[in-house]
């Protein structure tokens, strides 16, 4: 039996976790099938009741082996896995980004193999001309995070058998870039009139810019100072936030005075001049010419996001609450966030320079009260 607690990354890049069932069975016909799943109930019990219901499965129910003669080839199947599969479960977003990788990846590699023919050496052959060809490591991750959700499909509609095994790359975690507090505070201040407001929510609610350009006034309540995320535009298409989840952002006085100050002109908060959702190309120029005018780096909008979780995480904020504003669905994609900035670092090790003693008392079972010196010293009694 095996039942364990599986992480993995992706095509987005973040962090999943769930309870996953490996069965291997050999069925009636006398061949060793494979299953994996994910338990639709996700606490160990469940999962160990769901892993014996799917080796039953596996042992008396007829399952259809597929003829080798008809079994596609690789380019055959991609097709029909983005146009039924990925269009019909996948943001249009993650669609076109598998369609993308598809076409000038992987196609190219296995298009001409037939599925069942594609085995650990031809993806430990691909992983290294890709290496070779300067490809960061977490990208050729996501390529395998197609390949092989495309593999499973194949198999869960009978038109392969096996999965094979997969072994992913071990890629860094990626650096973020974000504003000091004073940074922070210089760009709002140089931020044009029209767009301060914009800014400043977004660097004080952490929003993404997909939630900023999608957000209604009907989703803000300043009465009660805070925001309700409940959607997001992704290639100019509105539609549920990242996860699907909504959730709520408190606001900070100077969020709420901003939106408290900036001109209604329709439905959407920060829009164009007559009341349309602003394209998103459209935002890139302004954040970079306040960013010039305040004498920083070229940064873009998710830097402002960075800047959110950080300046959290550095006032001392609980991960929770942080993961919660973020809209994140693992704390391990929170804490990435935890990133302390060079000056908070530096005020960190001066603590070890405090002169001043600090003593602990302590009372002993017999009654007698000790008082050690933690700036050094040795212990004398009361």
């Amino acid at each position: 039996m095996t039942v364990r607690r599986r992480k993995w990354i992706d095509s987005d890049g973040a962090q999943r976790e769930a309870w996953v069932v490996d069965v291997q069975a050999v069925g009636k016909d006398g061949l060793l099938r494979r299953a994996q799943r994910v338990c639709p109930i996700q606490t160990r019990r469940a999962a160990e009741k769901f892993e014996h219901a799917l080796r039953v499965e596996l042992l008396n129910k007829d399952l259809k082996t597929p003829d080798p003669e008809e079994i596609p080839l690789f380019s055959d199947f991609a097709d029909r896995f983005v146009e039924t599969y990925a269009v019909t479960n996948n943001k249009l977003s993650e669609v076109k980004a598998k369609r993308k990788i598809l076409r000038v990846h992987l196609v190219p590699e296995f298009g001409n193999l037939k599925l069942d023919a594609i085995g650990p050496p031809e993806i430990e052959v691909y992983k290294a001309k890709k290496i070779k060809a300067g490809f960061a490591r977490k990208t050729i991750n996501n390529h395998l995070t197609v390949l092989r959700k495309m593999l499973a499909t194949a198999i869960e509609w009978r038109m392969a058998v096996t999965l094979p095994a997969i072994k992913w790359l071990k890629a860094p975690q990626p650096e973020f870039d974000f504003l000091t507090f004073e940074e922070a505070n210089r760009l709002i201040e140089c931020a044009p009139n029209e767009w301060r407001a914009m800014i400043t929510v977004a660097v004080r609610t952490g929003l993404r810019i997909g939630e900023l350009l999608a957000l209604q006034w009907t989703d803000v309540d300043l009465d009660v100072g805070r925001i309700v995320v409940r959607r997001a535009v992704s290639e100019g298409i509105i539609g549920a936030p990242k996860n699907g989840r909504s959730r709520e952002v408190a606001l900070s006085k100077e969020a709420a005075d901003a939106l408290q100050n900036h001109g209604r002109r329709g439905d959407f908060v920060f829009c164009a001049r007559n009341g349309a959702m602003l394209p998103r190309h459209a935002t890139r120029e302004p954040l970079r010419f306040a960013a010039k005018r305040a004498g920083l780096r070229f940064i873009g909008w998710h830097c402002l996001r960075h800047t959110f979780a950080s300046h959290l995480i550095m006032r001392g904020a609980p991960i929770k609450a942080v993961q919660e504003l973020l809209g994140h669905s693992t704390i391990e994609m929170t804490m990435r966030y935890t990133h302390l900035s060079p000056d908070a670092r530096r005020e960190a090790v001066r603590l070890l320079d405090v002169k001043e003693p600090v003593t602990l008392v302590w009372r002993t079972s017999g009654g007698a009260v000790l008082h050690f010196p933690l700036t050094g010293g040795v212990p004398r009694a009361a």
